[in-house]
């Protein structure tokens, strides 16, 4: 595809394609992986209801606007979309607000939870108390719970989550260089329902960043652009640095780290298969022992607030 012929202006160079699009082009180029992704990765007899984990950002409301317009007109499938409030007050109000609106004009129920329901935590205060571990490290763990849970109580049969090329190129890059094999396994998409675990579908996964940026501007998606204060001192910069060079130097990359991931997948979960899971002893969601994560990183900061100033 290319639009060297349309009557259209060029709106973007595909670097790893050799491509020039103009809007129209360049939104089906979007769309039409968009579809083949949905196509493969969620089984729409058993799709009854899908929760959209919904930010307010560029990703998480490119994906909610996109499976709204490819599903939203289906009788048999229900959207819901999910949003987390983790409690950074310089931050994620304005996001919500965007979420809330997007929601209004697609017309989706909308469902919000808070790290403080969800754990009595807001993590400006965990900051506060426990400055030495790295803010993600506190943060991932609690919003994947809260996801999970806000998905069980909407009813979903699947979980989708804006994770574009960028993201997951680099949360398997992350696993490779701790050799959590394991971890790498169970990266999604997700074939398989395990008790209590609503499955991920990435319908973005295929679509760079910048791609998935610019399809926002082009379609007149409003979103928060802002950055998350604590996401400085976070691991992924760092490989999301290297790929960014990688890529530069040669495009395509990215899908091809991604298709060779996709190759080696069913071998990893052979060899890893799902842990059996059982119900945490405190908050009853899925764990692999006694207590899942998410408890246990709410005993550190017990431990830590109650230690002697």
């Amino acid at each position: 595809m290319d639009c060297d012929r349309c009557p259209e202006e060029a709106v973007t160079y595909i670097r790893y394609s050799g491509s020039h699009l103009c809007t129209s082009h360049f939104s089906a180029f979007v769309e039409k992986r968009v579809k083949r992704e949905i196509r493969r990765q969620l089984h729409l007899s058993r799709a009854r209801k899908i929760a959209i984990a919904l930010s307010g950002g560029k990703d998480s409301s490119v994906a909610t606007y996109l499976l709204h317009s490819i599903l939203g007109k289906r009788r048999d499938v229900e959207l819901t979309a999910v949003t987390v409030d983790e409690g950074i007050h310089d931050y994620r109000p304005d996001s919500i607000a965007n979420a809330e609106k997007l929601c209004g004009e697609l017309g989706i129920d909308h469902r919000i939870i808070t790290y403080r329901e969800l754990v009595g935590w807001e993590m400006d205060a965990v900051v506060s108390a426990d400055p030495e571990m790295i803010p993600c490290s506190y943060c991932g763990v609690f919003r994947r719970k809260a996801l999970n849970v806000l998905a069980n109580l909407a009813g979903a049969d699947y979980l989708a989550t804006g994770l574009n090329l960028d993201d997951t190129v680099q949360s398997m890059m992350m696993n490779m260089g701790r050799a959590d094999l394991q971890k790498l396994a169970r990266i999604g998409p997700h074939d398989s329902v395990q008790p209590g675990l609503v499955p991920r579908v990435q319908p973005l996964r295929m679509i760079p960043e910048k791609e998935v940026y610019l399809y926002a501007v082009l379609q007149d998606i409003q979103f928060y652009d802002g950055a998350c204060p604590y996401a400085e001192r976070a691991l992924r910069n760092r490989y999301r640095e290297v790929i960014h060079l990688l890529e530069k130097d040669s495009p395509g990359t990215r899908h091809s780290l991604l298709s060779a991931f996709d190759a080696m997948k069913p071998l990893l979960v052979a060899q890893y298969p799902p842990v059996q899971l059982s119900a945490c002893e405190r908050c009853g969601e899925p764990t692999v022992n006694g207590l899942c994560q998410a408890c246990k990183l709410v005993d550190r900061l017990a431990g830590i607030s109650q230690r002697p100033s």
